[in-house]
């Protein structure tokens, strides 16, 4: 029978070692221990042991001549060269846009780093101002100021179109409840809303600003349709109660009448109205002495003559089965 060799092995639980004792969780090594929550036990992580604090390198001072005037700058190796422009635009009054920094006879990007371009301690550079970024920076400040005052006038002239639109909407209403507008009120907010739309057509703007102008005219051009629309219908309204009412209700029976004869079947001829003229005799006289030759009339001849204008009866004839 084989026998187990004794350890010197600290007890385990669960095949996880285990530190007993007053050390607290604390093996021999000195290591201390943390359950997870899934139970597991690992060893305690330090965070401020996992943090590897490099020195800082030491600041270096460099040397930027600027006409015949030299900058000296104190700047860690690690900036950039776009950082060092902007230290020098205090000194030297040139924007940091505008500046063109010449280090080994080389222009140099802003995006380069001091200490990767080979900078060091008391290294010497050249500043020099850039017409052509100078330029472009021009041009795009002037650009933007447009743009800004494009999109105020927008903003303003959007004011203004609310305001009218919601007369636009109080006289719709008017209209809807069965009620009467004075046409001049309508045409002086058509008027309104048509100065609005000569005031967007002169704004020129570009991007978000182009969209929200876009945005406006269709606005301003709906409403003045609306307007129109209500005109019409207020105009309609007025001449409608202008009409006397005894006239109003003649003209509703006449109509009315009218559309009865129309649709009333007619059941046989003695129905159908017949509108005959009265004739009338005429007793015409031809003169007897018509020239040389034969008389083709003879003048104690009485004719009778009937009107012209008489109109033969239509009838409408029943069909029977």
């Amino acid at each position: 029978m084989m026998r187990n060799k004794p350890t010197n092995l600290p007890a385990t639980n669960g095949g996880i070692r285990v530190s007993g004792g007053a050390g607290g969780g604390r093996e021999s090594g000195g290591h201390d221990w943390e359950m997870r929550l899934g139970g597991m036990l690992v060893q305690k992580r330090n965070p401020d042991s996992d943090l590897v604090r490099a020195p800082l390198p030491p600041m270096i001072r460099a040397r930027i001549k600027y006409g015949s005037v030299y900058h000296e700058i104190s700047i860690s190796p690690q900036a950039s060269f776009g950082e060092l422009k902007k230290m020098l635009s205090g000194p030297t009054g040139i924007h940091y846009q505008d500046q063109k920094l010449m280090y080994k006879d080389k222009e140099r990007d802003s995006k380069a780093f001091l200490d990767v371009s080979g900078v060091k301690d008391k290294s010497k550079m050249v500043l020099m101002e850039d017409p052509i970024s100078q330029e472009k920076r021009f041009l795009e400040m002037r650009k933007i100021a447009k743009n800004e005052k494009a999109s105020k006038a927008v903003s303003d002239i959007s004011l203004e179109v609310d305001r009218l639109g919601g007369r636009v909407s109080a006289f719709v209403m008017v209209i809807k409840k069965g009620g009467k507008l004075a046409e001049k009120a309508l045409v002086t907010v058509i008027e309104l809303l048509m100065n609005e739309l000569i005031k967007l057509d002169g704004i020129v703007a570009e991007g978000d600003v182009k969209l929200q102008r876009k945005m406006q005219v269709k606005r301003v051009q709906n409403y003045v349709e609306a307007l129109d629309v209500l005109k019409v219908k207020n105009s309609m309204a007025n001449g409608q109660q202008k009409q006397p009412n005894g006239q109003r209700l003649a003209t509703i029976q006449e109509d009315s009448n009218r559309q009865r004869q129309e649709q009333k079947p007619i059941q046989s001829l003695m129905d159908m109205p017949i509108n005959y003229k009265q004739k009338k005799k005429k007793i015409v006289e031809e003169p007897s002495n018509l020239g040389p030759g034969p008389n083709l009339m003879d003048s104690s001849i009485k004719w009778e003559t009937f009107d012209n204008h008489t109109i033969p009866p239509r009838f409408n004839w029943e069909f029977f089965d």
